[in-house]
Parts: C-alpha cells; sequence; structure tokens
C-alpha cells in the first residue's frame, strides 16, 4: 500500500499564444503548487478499481486514463486499488485532476517497478491532461507549449493566499474554445517570456507592491461568469495585494500579508468554498 498527496496549483501569470493544428493551444505560464492536496491510496487489485465519491465515470476519470496509458505503454496489465479522497475541487482552475493523474503515474511507477524516468512520465502525462507534466516538477515551473515544454524553477518565499471557488465550475476546454485569439491576445512572446521572468523575480525576493499578474483567459470568462469580477473585488476590498483567476478557473485567488488578514477575510465568503493555503517552497 502507498499513500500519495497530490498537490494543487495556481497559476501567477497565463498567456495563451496562439491555437495549434492538432487543436490545442500553445501557452507560456508560471505554476506555482500550494499545500491544498487530493489523497490518494493505491493497493494491489487483480483490476482496476476506483473507489471515490466522484460522480464522474471511470472512463472519464484522470486516474484511470493515467493507469490504462502506463499499461499501454509498458504493456503490463496489473491491477490497482486507488482510494481518492478528493479536497481540490473539480472545475476549479486548480489542477485537482492533473496532479490526480501524475501522481498515479508516479505511485505506479514504484509499486510496479517500472524505473521509468521522469522525462517519460511526462511524455505519457501530456496525453492525459496539458497540466500534469507540470506535477513532476514541483513547486514552480515555467510552463510552455501545450503543457509539456517544463522549466523547473526554486523559490524559498512562501505566499499567504486565500483561494475562493463560486458554486460553478468551468471547464477548461469551453474557456479556452471561447477565448478570442484575434481580439483579446497582442503580446508578443519575447515581451511576455521577459514578463513572467519578471515576476518570477519579484516572487523570489517578496515585492508585493511591484506584482503584475495576469490571465489571458480571465476577461472571456468573467464576461460569462460576472462573478469573478466580484469575487476578485471583495478579495482586493479586504486588503488582498493582487487577486487572478487561477488557470480556466472558477477558482479565484487573492494574495495577502499574513494568515490573520487571510482567515479574516474567510468570513464575507460564507456560502462559497474557500480556503487560506500556502505556495510550496519545495516538494
Amino acid at each position: 500500500m502507498l499513500t500519495y498527496k497530490a498537490f494543487a496549483k495556481i497559476n501567477w501569470a497565463l498567456s495563451v499564444l496562439n491555437k495549434r493544428n492538432d487543436g490545442y493551444h500553445d501557452i507560456i505560464s508560471l505554476m506555482h503548487a500550494i499545500d491544498l492536496y487530493d489523497i490518494l491510496i493505491f493497493e494491489p487489485s487483480s483490476g482496476i478499481e476506483i473507489q471515490t465519491e466522484l460522480p464522474i465515470k471511470r472512463e472519464n476519470n484522470l486516474i484511470y486514463k493515467a493507469i490504462i496509458a502506463l499499461q499501454q505503454y509498458t504493456g503490463i496489465k496489473k491491477g490497482i486499488k486507488v482510494t481518492l479522497q478528493k479536497q481540490i475541487p473539480i472545475g476549479a482552475g486548480l489542477g485537482g485532476g492533473s496532479s490526480d493523474a501524475a501522481t498515479t503515474l508516479k505511485a505506479l511507477n514504484e509499486l510496479w517497478g517500472l524505473n521509468l524516468g521522469v522525462n517519460t512520465l511526462q511524455k505519457i502525462g501530456v496525453s492525459i491532461g496539458s497540466d500534469v507534466p507540470f506535477f513532476f516538477n514541483l513547486p514552480l515551473c515555467i510552463v510552455e507549449g501545450r503543457g509539456d515544454i517544463i522549466k523547473p524553477l526554486k523559490i524559498e518565499k512562501s505566499y499567504t493566499l486565500v483561494i475562493v471557488k463560486p458554486k460553478f465550475s468551468i471547464s477548461t476546454k469551453w474557456a479556452y474554445e471561447f477565448l478570442n485569439l484575434e481580439t483579446e491576445l497582442t503580446t508578443e512572446y519575447k515581451k511576455i517570456n521577459n514578463n513572467i521572468w519578471q515576476l518570477y523575480l519579484l516572487l523570489c525576493e517578496g515585492a508585493y507592491s511591484n506584482f503584475h499578474s495576469w490571465n489571458d483567459l480571465e476577461k472571456s470568462v468573467s464576461g460569462k461568469y460576472p462573478e469573478i469580477e466580484k469575487i476578485k473585488k471583495k478579495l482586493l476590498e479586504a486588503g488582498a495585494l493582487m487577486s487572478l483567476l487561477s488557470g480556466s478557473g472558477s477558482t479565484v485567488f487573492g494574495v495577502f500579508n499574513n494568515e490573520v488578514d487571510a482567515n479574516e477575510t474567510l468570513k464575507i465568503f460564507e456560502g462559497y468554498w474557500c480556503k487560506v493555503v500556502q505556495t510550496l517552497t519545495s516538494y
């Protein structure tokens, strides 16, 4: 039996560059893991069993897809029972499903004695979901391409965040398809890359006042779901230094100076799913 934590993530910055011929989008993003996680327990089994309270068909579960992908890649037909204790909300832009998939690949690589390298696991992972490769390189990375180009970064500074999810979830596929590439994306790659590196350096320094974060999906998502902007405004009014949609949403996060202020802010979000979390400095 193996027990793993599958951590969530936020995006400090997300630029969508173009739509690819394969239907995906090229992006460049600064992604950071947070101390919110699912718990996955792995046990030997004669077949594939996934025990969870989630109302998701097994075939659509990314844990199941990860198991099948690994079996197909290696030719191994061993069974496994996975018990998922879900704490990361679904459709939240926090990468929960992708983290579960990456964790499954890592755990089975160990449990089945496959000795596959990280690059191989990432290659298998990106076939399951674009965010999956990031979760092999925690805690902080610049992510490019369709999610398959990873540059791991070091950071010693941890940040206190309040994360707030409204009652609705957002499909990542919908968020990207709804994006108007011609009117909403005008920044050149070189400039974006430079801005992300500047943001990374500010994060390392703890230079709160100079933060400039962005998410190319936020404008179109907020247009469809005005509550996103209302949550951002509430976080800023409560003292957040900045606030942003994470990934394709629907979770919004705010950065706070300390846990006391962050915990006080939770009181204004009664009826929402909300938590105080910390960004990770190691893994």
